[in-house]
């Protein structure tokens, strides 16, 4: 018989953009944390209610609509504080309100209980998550990796065969190709990772595959 894996993860598509709020939590507590619910908070609460776990806190990867829209009204649903991001998307927390307008999505702003910085940690359960500071789809964005589990939550920086777009403000594309080289693929190969949206992948097969930042790409 195999032990229980120590964290779990379930995706909650969320917004018409269909964004992966992420529900992950701590096998022996039970306690979890919400990361980026954009939107359609029915449908986490639902999330929640079939794991069966007690939210503890709401993380955020980054300021955009679909992914930090109702973040506020969950965490006062909930009673529980937001952590993230990084304070260089307090640009993009304070326009919430805007940006829903104009993409039919409620949007909020706040700013977290706790901004994140490079080299923080943040704890779920038993839980302890390392902080990466991200910065070129958005200027604040972090991300979140559990080295036990060998699996991290990298917002809208990589996807499955693609990487997070660069053209909105604040946006760098060199500063996103240098983040994932120097902050996701030290992290190792064997890292399973979901994205902001579309399919869970590994490191291994975006350097292999990934026409953006293959390492055959990244070399030509």
């Amino acid at each position: 018989m195999t032990a229980t894996a120590p964290l779990r993860a379930a995706i909650v598509p969320v917004t018409p953009i269909e964004q992966n709020c992420t529900l992950i939590w701590c096998t022996a507590t039970m306690k979890a944390a919400v990361i980026d619910p954009g939107g359609d908070l029915p449908k986490i609460h639902a999330a929640i209610a079939q794991a069966g776990v007690t939210v503890e806190k709401v993380l955020l990867t980054h300021g955009h609509i679909d992914h930090a829209g109702e973040a506020k009204p969950l965490a006062e649903a909930l009673g529980v504080p937001i952590e993230g991001p990084h304070e260089d998307d307090r640009f993009w927390l304070a326009r919430l309100a805007d940006d829903g307008r104009n993409w039919g999505i409620t949007g909020v702003p706040f700013e977290p209980d706790r901004w994140l910085a490079d080299g923080d940690t943040v704890t779920v359960g038993d839980l302890t998550l390392d902080v990466y500071h991200t910065p070129g789809h958005t200027a604040g964005h972090v991300i979140f990796h559990h080295v036990p589990s060998k699996f991290a939550q990298v917002g809208d920086v990589l996807f499955q065969g693609s990487v997070g777009r660069t053209d909105l403000p604040q946006g760098n594309h060199k500063q996103l190709i240098e983040s994932i080289v120097t902050k996701l693929w030290p992290l190792g190969d064997d890292t399973a990772f979901i994205p902001g949206h579309g399919r869970p992948s590994t490191f291994a097969h975006e350097r292999a595959h990934n026409m953006f930042v293959s390492d055959r790409a990244l070399s030509a």
